[in-house]
């Protein structure tokens, strides 16, 4: 039987024109996906916004039915790849989404708990990052914006699908803006680690979390 992996990311927002998360994840499969047999990729990017996320998110789960999600995100204001352990129950409507829209709402669920843990091997994901040479570290904060949003709304589903096994969030920092035609990167000696500054940067570290979540979903 063939195991899915759900890559998404985001489009443009306020205060960033230029998003790499939507090219991050159509790069990210294409790529040999490491000789893995009985897997698949498939990608969606999200307008950033949370009627969006509302409408698209169910929708996608419900036909492709994947064991793996992996969120990609932009943290605009990181130096590292960040992984994110939980999502939390918050808004605080202080940026709008890209369609313009503001949250009339304090929290995401009312009445819910505070925060929800995302089902991933976390630890695991930032020791990827890391042996690929970039800088890399677990967050137990995804922000008040979309990303966080659509955290918990990932987050609730696979309480109730027992076909998702694994959910990840990745934020990534902001790179410079270049072609999206890049060559295949080249590994950095173990050991040594740096911030990602580049768009062949983020792949590479986007490459190795798909490895490692690929040997989580055999191994599990």
């Amino acid at each position: 039987m063939t195991a899915t992996i759900l890559l998404t990311g985001f489009g443009p927002f306020p205060g960033a024109p230029f998003n790499p998360t939507g090219a991050l994840v159509r790069e990210l499969a294409r790529r040999p996906f490491g000789g893995a047999r009985n897997m698949r990729c498939i990608t969606h990017v999200f307008p950033t916004s949370y009627k969006a996320v509302d409408r698209e998110l169910p929708a996608i789960i419900a036909r492709e039915r994947p064991a793996a999600l992996i969120m990609f995100g932009l943290a605009a204001r990181s130096r590292h790849i960040r992984i994110e352990t939980r999502a939390r129950n918050v808004l605080t409507g202080r940026l709008a989404d890209a369609s313009g829209h503001l949250p009339g709402s304090r929290m995401i669920a009312p009445g819910e708990r505070a925060t929800l843990r995302l089902r991933a091997p976390a630890q695991v994901l930032v020791a990827a990052v890391r042996a690929a040479g970039l800088s890399a570290a677990l967050s137990r904060d995804a922000g008040d914006y979309v990303c966080n949003y659509l955290c918990w709304r990932a987050g609730t589903a696979a309480v109730k699908r027992a076909h998702l096994r694994l959910i990840a969030f990745v934020h990534v920092p902001k790179v410079r803006q270049g072609s999206h035609h890049v060559p295949r990167p080249r590994r950095t000696l173990r050991g040594r680690q740096r911030p990602p500054a580049t768009f062949v940067d983020l792949l590479l570290a986007g490459e190795a979390i798909l490895r490692a979540v690929q040997a989580a979903l055999l191994t599990d």
